[in-house]
Parts: C-alpha cells; structure tokens; sequence
C-alpha cells in the first residue's frame, strides 16, 4: 500500500516538473502549426511520457531494488 502512495506521488511531482521543463520549449515554432490546442496536446503528451520514464528510473534504482519503503 505504501509503495502505491510513493508511486502515485511521484509520478505527478515527475509529472509536474516535466511539464515545467517542457514548456520552455516553443514547440508552436518547431511545428509550425496554427492550433495552439495541438501544441499544449503535444506538450502533454510529451510531458507524460518523461515523467513515466524518470518514475520508473527512479522506482528501478530505489524501491524495486529494496533500498526504499
């Protein structure tokens, strides 16, 4: 139960922080498209696949490898 609540936890702070770093980014330039509802999507979207992937390396070298809770 309580590596759920870690989990869950980190995944919006990596979340949160990703989406933070990510928006420095002019994607509206990059991609060059008119809809800015489509660049936040991307934004999201990428965004969401960061902090996925620094979750799990941080639950990969702490947690699953009995170090944490």
């Amino acid at each position: 139960m309580a590596n759920s609540i870690v989990e869950i936890i980190l995944y919006i702070v990596c979340f949160v922080l990703s989406f933070y770093a990510i928006s420095t980014v002019q994607f509206d330039k990059f991609c060059r498209v008119k809809q800015p509802a489509k660049v936040t999507l991307l934004m999201f979207l990428c965004a969401l696949a960061l902090s996925y992937l620094c979750t799990q390396a941080i639950l990969a070298l702490t947690i699953y490898n009995g170090l944490g809770v």
